[in-house]
């Protein structure tokens, strides 16, 4: 199992957390906020829009507060023009990262991130420098004490490309394209869906083996992900389920 993978599942965990002091919801606005000003403001025609708006709606965020979101995004009503800015980088160990921002000041996104990976250990790196280990997909995490034949028969029939097993949860991977209507062909057939997102998934990846090593990337990640800026943040590290488990402690 990849770090990357387990990494997405604690993500998951620490996002409930957050939402209980706002900061997710800051985010998810911002999210949604910029999705239809690049596609439009119809969630149907919009699949990236639609993930956001059902992200947002997962986490609890008012309906009201999302289309309002939409409506700034649209230009309906006044709003801040965030655009999309993504950093590369690299943690101790050479471990790859790819940090995607929202920012209305790319100053003071880039020093808050360069600030940030340099006081733990890790650089910036040039554009395209990391990127190409990467590669986006759909990501949906549905609980493993749904049978597997279950999740695998109604997701790949949807569109899906692959389903992992991450101990507590199975990590279904779709096109960027296809993952409203894998989540909506899963919602159908009744079986939960914890979170569904897009994500930059790894094409290889560096093993970690020393338990130090692992909490230091989980917390570099930690406070990178804690910016006000930082959307997400994505790794190629290789971490066992136990090895995860012991620096998680």
């Amino acid at each position: 199992m990849s770090g990357h993978s387990k990494w997405a599942t604690i993500k998951h965990k620490k996002g409930a957390a957050d939402a209980k002091r706002g900061k997710l919801f800051a985010k998810l606005i911002k999210q949604v906020e910029v999705a239809a000003r690049q596609g439009g403001g119809d969630p149907d025609a919009n699949p990236t829009l639609r993930t956001m708006f059902q992200k947002a709606r997962d986490n609890s965020v008012p309906l009201d507060t999302i289309e309002r979101a939409v409506k700034r995004g649209t230009g309906e009503l006044e709003g801040v023009n965030y655009e999309t800015v993504t950093y590369e980088g690299y943690a101790p160990g050479g471990i790859a990262l790819l940090i995607e921002c929202l920012t209305d000041n790319r100053n003071r996104t880039s020093g808050d991130v360069r600030s940030t990976l340099s006081k733990n250990g890790g650089s910036l790196a040039e554009p395209g420098a990391v990127s190409w280990q990467f590669e986006r997909k759909g990501v949906l995490l549905v609980p493993s004490s749904v049978e597997e034949d279950e999740v695998m028969l109604v997701a790949l029939d949807a569109g899906a490309e692959d389903i992992v097993d991450e101990g507590e949860m199975w990590r279904v991977t779709t096109p960027p394209s296809d993952l409203p209507q894998v989540r909506e062909a899963l919602d159908e057939a009744g079986i939960a869906v914890e979170s569904a997102d897009l994500a930059m998934l790894p094409t290889s990846t560096v093993e970690v083996t020393d338990v130090a090593q692992v909490k230091g990337l989980m917390k570099l990640m930690d406070l990178l992900d804690d910016l006000d800026d930082v959307q997400d943040v994505h790794g190629n590290m290789d971490v066992s389920d136990e090895l995860m488990d012991e620096a998680s402690a």
